[in-house]
C-alpha cells in the first residue's frame, strides 16, 4: 500500500513557475513508476509526465514538453514536477500516481495509487 500526498500548488501569473512535490509512504517507493496527471474543469484527467522507477526514462505530454520536468528522489520517497513558463491552460488539479507494475504508463487505468491532488491556477 502506498499513500501519496501532493503539495506545492497555488496561484501564479502566466510565465511563472511552480514546483509540485509528491511524498509517498512505504518502503517500496523505488519500485514504482510515477506519474503526474491533471484535470481541468469539464475535461478528462490526462497524464502530463511520467518517470520510471530508476528515473532513467521519462514521458511528457506534447503540451508540456520543454516547460515541465519530472524527477524523483528515491531516498526521500518523493517525486517532483517542475513547471516553468506556465500558461493559463495549465490551470487544473494536479494528481500524483504510482504504478506498481513499474512501467512507464501514460493512462490512468495503469496506476494503482493516487493522491488527492493539488490545485494549480495560472492567471493571465
Amino acid at each position: 500500500q502506498v499513500q501519496l500526498v501532493e503539495s506545492g500548488g497555488g496561484l501564479v501569473q502566466a510565465g511563472g513557475s511552480l514546483r509540485l512535490s509528491c511524498a509517498a509512504s512505504g518502503r517500496t517507493f523505488s519500485r514504482y513508476a510515477m506519474g503526474w496527471f491533471r484535470q481541468a474543469p469539464g475535461k478528462e484527467r490526462d497524464c502530463v509526465a511520467a518517470i520510471s522507477w530508476s528515473g532513467s526514462s521519462t514521458y511528457y505530454a506534447d503540451s508540456v514538453k520543454g516547460r515541465f520536468t519530472i524527477s524523483r528522489d528515491n531516498a526521500k520517497n518523493t517525486v517532483y514536477l517542475q513547471m516553468n513558463s506556465l500558461k493559463p491552460e495549465d490551470t487544473a488539479i494536479y494528481y500524483c500516481a504510482a504504478n506498481a507494475q513499474s512501467t512507464l504508463a501514460t493512462t490512468g487505468v495503469s496506476y494503482d495509487y493516487w493522491g488527492r491532488g493539488t490545485q494549480v491556477t495560472v492567471s493571465s
